[in-house]
């Protein structure tokens, strides 16, 4: 039965309201999330957003509930494990551990030579081969990679941007010899550019042959490999390079809508482009806020998928995320509490609704994980899917007072940021504020003054880390932490030695040679380099004759 309250008592009900929330404030005034948003010391309905249809139910547009109507009681989350380290033989076992222990798919993590471009035996990876990641020359490394794992039944992402695209052909070659069907195989790779010159640094020449790389991949996989997402956009190296909740969101955001613009400027149907993309956000520790920034991030998604791009179907819509643990929140001093903080993030990351999951090791700031911290950290996801309920009602804390009003608030800041970014450019297109933005250094003074401000905010005493600027005390055992051997990088240069000198030289410079010339007209690159993997070209000399053709970037001084 439906009570009729009296004017009157309504207005009573208001005068206590307000008078408690007075008394509250006076408590504690001036709080703040970690990126600055105000907080009301208490939350009410009159408080938060009044139109429902902003908030809508899980499935349904806009999605601020989750994209799947049964939430994780249909499905739950992917836990997959970022992981790589020293040559391919040693990551390959690692795989096979984190499977055993019940990961449900891959992420690799490749070295710092490999990301740049470069083979292990450049003069410029000396002492770098293994020691971030896995190293990766040729396909026969990626053979070694998945040696005994079906790249058609585990999905994998790969976190790699500048040289993605060649190996991206490593990996579906790896797949033919496995006698797999490449059009079966279904996973991710990162190949967001945009982030790199925003925060990361890991770009091979400028943005237009980068750009211009991408969307021949955008191309060939919508006809060849249509399940595999060809692009991740990041917002977790934004957020940790020192932005804000909302400009990782925003700036992440803005670089999916740019690359949503290269894919119609191809031919692609909004339709394609959109099953094309997956994104990858921060989980950081300010819990509820990390929260409202997911919810305001599939809402703002399908709002500009809808209105801006023409996208119809709820599934062009939708927005789909995997999410880490925040790197940047962990310690050195009394690394036991990292496993704490890695909880209570991993906890936010599955409340915001996360399709995949990566949590971080205690050891991490130290080193590369050991196998016992590696397991340890999927085993808080599986404490948190199995023992803790939280995946048993969809979206638990949707109509929160508090959680829709400060989504509410994420929300609002995001969109005055798209609009100054696309306000860089000529106005209309999302790509020619990014591209602007990144050559007057606008990114990188945006994360610069946010950085600042959080680390003045430590240093003052005003936001705690605990075991850093309070409670110091500890007396923890030192840790045992992974460390790679210096006979990683000389056995992977002599592996490498021996296979040019094994391979046939005629084919594997014909098919260089080939790359050079479709590189410089619009031909689609895809076909040539996939030649060029099979005849066992390595990722240098691949890489090195694009280099030779297109020019290089050297980002603005901002100060």
């Amino acid at each position: 039965m439906v009570v009729l309250v009296e004017q009157e008592e309504i207005r009573q009900g208001r005068a206590r309201w307000q008078s408690r929330y007075e008394s509250a404030a006076s408590i504690k005034k001036n709080v703040t999330t970690l990126s600055g948003i105000p907080l009301a010391p208490i939350y009410a309905p009159n408080e938060a957003a009044a139109n429902f249809e902003s908030i809508g139910w899980p499935g349904e547009f806009p999605f601020t509930r989750g994209i799947h109507t049964t939430g994780y009681r249909g499905r739950p989350w992917t836990m997959r494990q970022f992981a790589g380290f020293g040559d391919a033989t040693a990551t390959n076992v690692r795989y096979r551990e984190l499977l055993a222990a019940g990961g449900g798919g891959l992420s690799v993590a490749f070295d710092l030579p490999t990301l740049m471009g470069r083979d292990s035996d450049d003069p410029i990876s000396l002492g770098e081969v293994g020691h971030c990641g896995v190293a990766i020359d040729s396909v026969a490394d990626m053979d070694e990679l998945f040696a005994g794992i079906p790249l058609d039944e585990v999905t994998t992402s790969m976190t790699i941007n500048g040289p993605a695209i060649p190996i991206f052909v490593f990996y579906v070659v790896a797949a033919e010899r496995q006698g797999k069907v490449p059009k079966m195989l279904n996973g991710t790779l990162q190949t967001d550019i945009f982030k790199e010159y925003i925060a990361q640094k890991e770009w091979l020449f400028a943005p237009e042959p980068h750009l211009r790389l991408i969307g021949d991949l955008m191309e060939w996989c919508s006809t060849n490999i249509p399940k595999y997402k060809p692009l991740s956009v990041s917002g977790y190296h934004i957020r940790e390079a020192g932005s804000t909740a909302a400009e990782e969101l925003a700036f992440t955001l803005a670089d999916g809508f740019g690359y949503v613009e290269l894919g119609l400027a191809r031919g692609l149907s909004i339709e394609t482009i959109a099953d094309q993309l997956s994104f990858f956000f921060d989980a950081h520790i300010d819990f509820f806020e990390e929260i409202a920034k997911l919810r305001a991030a599939r809402r703002i998604w399908a709002r500009w998928m809808r209105d801006v791009y023409g996208a119809t179907s709820a599934k062009s819509q939708q927005l789909r995320f995997h999410t880490q643990t925040a790197g940047v929140s962990l310690t050195a001093a009394q690394p036991e509490n990292n496993v704490v903080r890695t909880a209570i993030e991993a906890l936010a990351a599955v409340l915001g609704g996360t399709q995949s999951l990566h949590t971080n090791a205690l050891d991490e700031v130290l080193a590369l994980p050991t196998a016992h911290a590696a397991q340890l950290a999927l085993r808080t996801q599986q404490v948190i899917l199995e023992e803790t309920g939280v995946a048993d009602v969809i979206d638990p804390l949707g109509g929160s007072w508090f959680v829709e009003a400060l989504t509410d608030r994420v929300d609002s800041e995001v969109e005055s940021i798209l609009l100054s970014i696309k306000a860089l450019g000529d106005g209309v297109s999302m790509t020619s504020g990014i591209l602007r933005g990144i050559e007057d250094g606008w990114f990188i003074s945006r994360i610069a003054e946010s950085s600042f401000d959080q680390s003045r905010a430590i240093e003052s005493g005003e936001r705690a880390i605990i075991g850093v600027t309070r409670h110091t005390s500890s007396i923890d055992a030192p840790l045992e932490i992974l460390r790679i051997s210096a006979d990683v990088e000389r056995d992977q240069v002599a592996k490498l030695k021996a296979r040019r000198s094994e391979r046939d030289e005629e084919m594997v410079q014909s098919a260089l040679l080939e790359i050079r010339r479709c590189a410089g007209t619009t031909e689609n690159l895809m076909p040539s380099l996939l030649v060029a993997a099979r005849a066992e070209a390595t990722l240098g000399e691949i890489c090195n004759v694009l280099r030779e053709l297109w020019p290089i970037w050297r980002e603005p001084s901002r100060f």
